[in-house]
């Protein structure tokens, strides 16, 4: 077989270590989740200092929205990479191929799509969500120059999946780095010395995307075999669409469906007004840098299970998922803990107001002590995906999570009416009881399809 790509670079996930080699393969796309919500978490530091409270919560009230209209779209990579993976464990470098150049045309398609729902949506839903009239401006602003730059988000969140498919973590940890620097340095340009507050921070944003995408398509352009893109095979392959539709469309849904949920807890913190809307930025800041360490090990099973599906290694299988929970448990934990050790320095970098950092601990503390769990949920998502099953998890967590959080909000939420720390309570309290409910449910599917699998490897001849 021809070279599929650069093997320095890759991992073979079809043999040898399991935890050596998640280890390796986990590592990079930790610090490449931790460098992409450094974008984010630049932007609402520096507007948090420089530009103000309301500032502060006019980025952070948008976050929940942006991610309910782009988690549908960046859904569909997760079928890209399990079909990559696949495709590659197999040795089918043509299929490997024709997936890699629909995939690059999708998310193009997608990201254009994208810029028209944000400008016309931002608005609308906006004022559905309750964002109070003294931040409002702002927030509609700041997801209108965001959403500009959709058609790069989108081609860095597709090429990223069809490089972590192959082992590949790393390349994408050098890009977003490089782009981390130049958003860095352009958010204090643009508000400091600009004074372009909101609007100075998206803009940084969208550039310093503009860098990672760029870079990820020249590595997919020098590339060898399967993985080479060529700029005049851009076309979308409709039968691959469909598979990558069939496994990454329910996968965007579910994405989707959490952040419906997020909506109306984000609508619920709205009505506290802008000092717990900026307390509450905060500590979701802080919280994403944990969950987002959690999901690399989730990116991990979803591509070491759809390998070794591919390539028939079956026996392999439960023992991906064992060591998988054990990653996330400890990972989730020791960063867990250690922002609540921590709290009171971290939430100060974001507001140096005292009502805010204390909203923010209040939901910190109950939120990070118990994310493992979330860990859990996500873990065992990874291996039914890498199965082929990509509905039935979605199903699942409308029900366990999006479902019950909407009944909670609106029964036991709705029972307390004055702005205390059991009303925040009751509030917060809804998200691990949710990922307790919905990793349950998720298990007993794994074990119930797993059977379906052949307990044993296959070899090529079918043996």
């Amino acid at each position: 077989m021809k070279k599929i790509s650069d093997k320095s670079y890759e991992i073979d996930m079809c043999s040898g270590s399991i935890l050596g080699k998640v280890l390796v393969f986990s590592l990079p796309l930790m610090l490449s989740g931790v460098l992409q919500l450094l974008f984010n978490a630049a932007d609402v530091i520096v507007v948090g200092r420089f530009a103000g409270s309301q500032s502060l919560a006019a980025v952070g009230s948008t976050s929940s929205l942006i991610n309910l209209l782009i988690n549908l779209f960046i859904g569909l990579s997760v079928g890209v990479n399990v079909l990559v993976a696949k495709y590659y464990g197999a040795k089918e470098e043509e299929e490997v191929s024709v997936t890699v150049h629909t995939a690059i045309a999708t998310s193009l398609a997608s990201g254009f799509l994208l810029i028209a729902v944000g400008m016309a949506a931002s608005k609308p839903l906006l004022v559905l969500m309750g964002t109070p009239d003294d931040v409002i401006d702002k927030s509609v602003l700041y997801m209108k120059i965001y959403f500009a730059g959709m058609p790069v988000v989108m081609l860095y969140n597709f090429g990223s999946a069809i490089l972590r498919a192959i082992g590949d973590t790393k390349r994408p940890l050098y890009y977003l780095l490089a782009a981390g620097v130049v958003n860095v340095v352009l958010n204090l340009f643009f508000v400091i010395c600009l004074n372009m507050d909101v609007a100075g921070v998206a803009l940084a944003t969208v550039i310093s995307q503009c860098i990672s995408a760029g870079l990820i398509v020249r590595c997919l352009m020098k590339s060898g075999g399967g993985l080479r893109l060529h700029l005049n095979k851009l076309k979308i392959n409709t039968r691959k669409l469909g598979q990558i539709t069939r496994i990454g469309l329910p996968a965007g849904m579910q994405g989707a469906i959490f952040s419906i949920s997020n909506v109306l807890i984000q609508s619920s913190v709205n009505s506290f007004g802008s000092t717990v809307m900026a307390g509450n930025t905060a500590s979701s800041n802080i919280e994403g840098f944990v969950y987002t360490a959690m999901n690399a090990v989730y990116q991990s099973n979803l591509s070491f299970t759809s390998q070794n599906v591919g390539g028939k290694k079956f026996s392999r299988l439960n023992k991906i998922l064992f060591v998988c929970l054990g990653v996330v448990t400890a990972t989730g934990m020791i960063l867990g803990f250690g922002a609540i050790a921590g709290a009171g320095g971290l939430l100060s970098i974001y507001s140096s107001d005292p009502e805010v950092i204390s909203y923010g601990m209040k939901r910190l503390v109950l939120i990070c002590s118990t994310y493992f769990i979330c860990g859990w949920m996500d873990t065992v998502v990874g291996s039914l995906r890498g199965m082929g099953y990509s509905m039935l998890p979605m199903v699942v967590s409308l029900t366990g999570a999006c479902l019950f959080r909407i009944i909670w909000i609106f029964t036991v939420f709705a029972r307390f009416h004055s702005l205390t720390v059991l009303t925040l309570f009751s509030l917060y309290i809804s998200y691990p009881i949710s990922w307790i409910i919905t990793t349950a449910a998720h298990l007993f599917c794994y074990f119930r399809l797993r059977r379906k699998f052949p307990k044993e490897d296959v070899d090529e001849y079918g043996a």
